[in-house]
């Protein structure tokens, strides 16, 4: 059973996205907040699997509140699910920790297998969004700190390229001819060395550094292969 809180300032959203989400037979609602607070407040004392997290709300945003949740609750996977898709909204929930990004005009279904993507430890964006990453990057100064990539292997950089053109291990692992659990421990010591939680922040530092740019034929490395 995958355990599920649901924060958002509107009562009657906030209902509706629970039914839908009980109505499911393997998740349960174990929670729901109408303000940032509150929502820390539940999820450190219930520990729910998955938190849909709106983004305005009074007192604590769901921003901050993703902030504080993550870093207490690091098993807690964040969704954040609302109307708004401004830019710096979408950046400040992925740097906030947020495992994904959803707007509230998603279909139902798909926000249901959203839940159990995030909660078996993938994470997601909305293709809009998506493509809003990308654009930001496509139209930003170039790389930020390209020496941060300076603590990966040159395979480990390999690996990181294909996180940030979206392949999966197993796509990643043909694409190498290495298998794909060789490539899944890859993965693992990438986001621990450049202490972020999951791919969604590891494909940010891709594009920040300049390891892969929107429109490259497959992304460029910074280091030749082994």
């Amino acid at each position: 059973m995958i355990r599920v809180m649901v924060a958002d300032d509107q009562a009657v959203v906030r209902a509706g996205i629970a039914a839908i989400v009980a109505a499911e037979p393997d998740l349960s609602v174990v929670g729901q907040a109408a303000d940032g607070a509150a929502a820390v407040d539940l999820a450190t004392s219930l520990r729910p699997d998955v938190a849909l997290m709106d983004i305005r709300m009074p007192g604590m945003n769901g921003l901050d509140a993703t902030t504080k949740i993550t870093a207490a609750v690091p098993a807690t996977r964040v969704i954040v699910l609302t109307t708004f898709h401004l830019d710096e909204y979408v950046f400040a929930a992925l740097r906030a920790g947020a495992a994904g990004f959803l707007l509230k005009d998603t279909d139902p279904d798909r926000v249901i297998d959203s839940i159990r993507v995030v909660a078996g430890g993938e994470a997601l964006l909305d293709p809009a969004v998506t493509r809003r990453l990308l654009d930001h990057f496509a139209a930003g100064p170039g790389p930020v700190d390209a020496g941060r990539l300076s603590v990966l292997t040159a395979r480990e950089r390999q690996v990181l390229l294909r996180v940030a053109r979206g392949l999966t291990n197993a796509e990643a692992a043909a694409d190498l001819r290495i298998s794909p659990a060789t490539v899944k421990d890859h993965v693992a010591a990438v986001l621990a060395k450049l202490g972020v939680r999951d791919r969604v922040q590891a494909t940010i530092v891709a594009y920040e550094t300049g390891l892969v740019r929107p429109g490259d034929s497959g992304g460029r490395a910074i280091a030749p292969p082994p």
